[in-house]
């Protein structure tokens, strides 16, 4: 695939989580119906430097290998968001870098940029994290979040049944 024109694509933050693939599939469906590219990006920052010095040299990846782990995270990623068979509008990025930084310059001249947002109510953690917050505020562009889609707990009471029967319920 070529380099997509300025203005012509969607740039999307993957992570490998459940809310990044649901954000990479939204992303390709708008793609299509702005006849625009997705560019799937993933940042990798080397963290060899935070190791403690005394733990063995085997527990050290180099960069080439995090960079190998990056890759194979966002191929599997892009794989479990869009099967097999890969649209050939969605373009594939590893960068070195802090990801908000690395989004945030990816997405300079793009229709827009899509981040996931897991999630987090029920952990008592805050709606979005520091990435997406960094990108809301910085971004030249419109930027969405897309919900992780909603996953049952358990499946539903039958018919007929009252939701708490037979829980000791006063």
């Amino acid at each position: 695939m070529t380099e997509p024109t300025a203005g012509n694509h969607i740039v999307v933050g993957v992570d490998g989580s459940d809310a990044s693939v649901a954000a990479l599939r939204w992303a390709v469906r708008q793609a299509h119906s702005r006849r625009a590219d997705v560019v799937a990006v993933h940042a990798w920052e080397w963290t060899g430097a935070t190791l403690a010095p005394y733990a063995p040299a085997s527990s050290h990846p180099g960069p080439a290998e995090e960079r190998l782990r990056a890759e194979r995270l966002l191929a599997g990623a892009v794989r479990r968001s869009l099967g097999p068979h890969v649209d050939t509008a969605v373009r594939a990025v590893v960068v070195e870098g802090s990801p908000a930084r690395v989004l945030l310059k990816h997405a300079r001249d793009a229709q827009l940029l899509a981040l996931g947002r897991p999630d987090h109510h029920d952990q008592g953690l805050p709606a979005i994290g520091p990435v997406t917050r960094d990108c809301l505020r910085h971004a030249t562009v419109p930027v969405v979040t897309v919900p992780v889609p909603q996953r049952h707990a358990s499946p539903p009471a039958p018919s007929g049944t009252a939701p708490f029967a037979g829980r000791g319920a006063a």
